[in-house]
């Protein structure tokens, strides 16, 4: 079962019915990537800091903070 996204967020994390979860673009669907490499397959805390990471980042980059 997803988690529920905030509303200013982008990433969300899920689990993949294995115990293990991925980040996934709440628009998309998709499983997020970084540097080109899905982010899947996580524990749930590398999944819950990643989501935080993101939506950090992609709040910044929406306000004009970041490049």
């Amino acid at each position: 079962m997803a988690e529920k996204p905030k509303s200013n967020n982008r990433y969300a994390m899920r689990e993949d019915g294995t115990g293990w979860w991925a980040v996934y673009d709440i628009f998309t669907g998709m499983t997020a990537e970084v540097n080109g490499v899905p982010q899947d397959g996580l524990d749930i805390e590398q999944a819950d800091d990643l989501v935080d990471l993101l939506n950090a980042e992609y709040i910044a980059r929406r306000k004009g903070t970041t490049h």
